[in-house]
């Protein structure tokens, strides 16, 4: 006998049930019962004209504590679908760096009324935020923060951060500044409430200070953050100055986005700027269209190659049996090195400048991995074929495995030094190149061996 259990009704199932049937009164405490981010994910599930419905529920506070944690691609069409004041009211409760993202994703025209609507103290700060360049450390900092000075006491500085606390994002890291705003140095929260409350904030400060400009690259904020066990990270300008923090909440949105880009990159797919959910089959055809177009114009040059050979494939019909097997053991070689590379750099594990270190690391372990694989191909040459057929075949593995592993390494390094993604450097396009260049050695040594003229 088998027993069936009931499944229980997810969030969205009774988001949307209260909404269908008008049972709004019970909204506020199912709402209240869950957190943001789980009410942001439910709201995905549900058809688009109950959000309107839901944020209109919502107090301003929590509205905006829902939609922070919303995809952007969420956060854009719910902002187009709502009236103009709820709108305002809705961006003017959202931290500043989260408003400015929002901002950034809008249609100029609608990101300019809203802004326009907003205080001017609200404006001036987030066309400040606006101005840095795209995926720079200044566009995704807030200015929302507390700092010290260094002569105050620590009852002073206690409560000073009791003061100001509701405009800072946090205060789990203090940073002390001089009076022209110059970062001095940091200390815990914990070490400051454990300190006497008449000594001086100087004798507890940290002056190891990890910060990062803000025209420096989001993922090195990212990569500091993770490297340091960072909480906090201040933001100066060239002078030092403290303008604003990234918060490793930030910074964990970055690291997801930048890798599911490398994802896509390395399946040569087109960045996509939509969930998989919400893209529409005319917009996946188009991000993968492309590069599919520009692998096949390459593997029309491996039929080229391959015709190229037809008297040599003729006199030895053997030959045919073997390509395969030998084409995509280098394009595997190519593809595991490139995906080696291409995640160490990313990591920062790996820099340029270990590029001879790590050639030479390659070449030895290329040499082995061609060996290995000659040797196993030999043997099967010399079964199904003859010693001679099985040499050539042999030698052409080895030297095909050898140049598709240092060709997968090589490239990702080339492209960063191009400044360039090196997830670029995709699987489909180094086993693509390595097919070309491993029918020209495959079949230029067996008409050398065979001597097929």
């Amino acid at each position: 006998m088998s027993a069936t259990i009931d499944e229980q009704p997810t969030l969205a199932d009774l988001l949307r049930s209260a909404l269908d049937q008008g049972a709004i009164e019970n909204l506020p405490e199912l709402i209240d019962a869950h957190a943001a981010q789980d009410i942001a994910q439910a709201l995905g599930e549900l058809p688009r004209h109950h959000w309107h419905s839901l944020f209109q529920r919502l107090d301003p506070a929590r509205a905006a504590d829902v939609y922070a944690h919303l995809p952007t691609e969420h956060q854009t069409l719910l902002l187009e679908h709502l009236g103009h004041d709820e709108a305002i009211r809705l961006i003017g409760e959202l931290s500043y760096d989260d408003a400015a993202a929002v901002l950034d994703e809008l249609r100029d025209e609608h990101a300019e009324a809203i802004l326009s609507a907003l205080p001017e103290g609200d404006q001036q700060v987030l066309n400040t935020l606006l101005a840095y360049p795209e995926e720079s450390a200044g566009r995704i900092m807030t200015p929302e923060f507390v700092t010290v000075q260094p002569e105050w006491t620590v009852a002073e500085a206690l409560d000073h951060l009791r003061e100001h606390s509701e405009i800072a994002e946090t205060v789990n890291t203090v940073f002390a500044v001089s009076p022209e705003g110059q970062l001095l140095g940091w200390m815990r929260l914990k070490d400051l409430l454990l300190s006497r409350p008449r000594s001086i904030v100087q004798a507890a400060l940290r002056t190891d200070i990890v910060s990062i400009e803000a025209h420096e690259d989001q993922e090195e904020a990212a990569r500091r953050i993770s490297h340091y066990d960072l909480d906090v990270l201040p933001v100066v300008d060239e002078h030092g100055v403290i303008l604003g923090i990234i918060t490793v909440d930030d910074v964990l949105d970055i690291i997801r986005d930048e890798t599911t880009e490398d994802f896509h990159r390395m399946a040569a797919v087109s960045d996509l700027p939509l969930s998989m959910r919400d893209a529409s089959m005319k917009l996946l055809y188009r991000k993968r269209i492309g590069w599919l177009v520009i692998l096949v114009v390459v593997n029309i040059l491996s039929g080229a190659t391959i015709a190229f050979f037809e008297a040599s494939i003729e006199a030895v019909v053997a030959l045919v049996f073997f390509l395969p097997m030998v084409i995509a053991t280098g394009g595997n070689a190519g593809a595991q090195a490139s995906t080696l590379m291409v995640r160490a750099l990313a990591t920062g594990d790996i820099q340029n400048r270990d590029w001879f270190r790590l050639g030479m690391k390659e070449i030895l372990v290329s040499v082995t991995l061609g060996l290995s694989m000659a040797a196993a191909i030999w043997l099967t040459g010399n079964w199904l074929g003859n010693l001679e057929v099985a040499n050539a075949i042999a030698i052409a593995m080895f030297l095909v495995v050898v140049f598709g592993s240092l060709f997968g390494m090589t490239l990702p390094f080339l492209l960063t030094r191009l400044h360039l993604d090196p997830a670029t450097a995709s699987a489909p396009l180094i086993t693509s190149v390595v097919d070309v260049v491993g029918i020209l050695i495959y079949f230029g040594v067996a008409t050398t061996i065979l001597q097929l003229t």
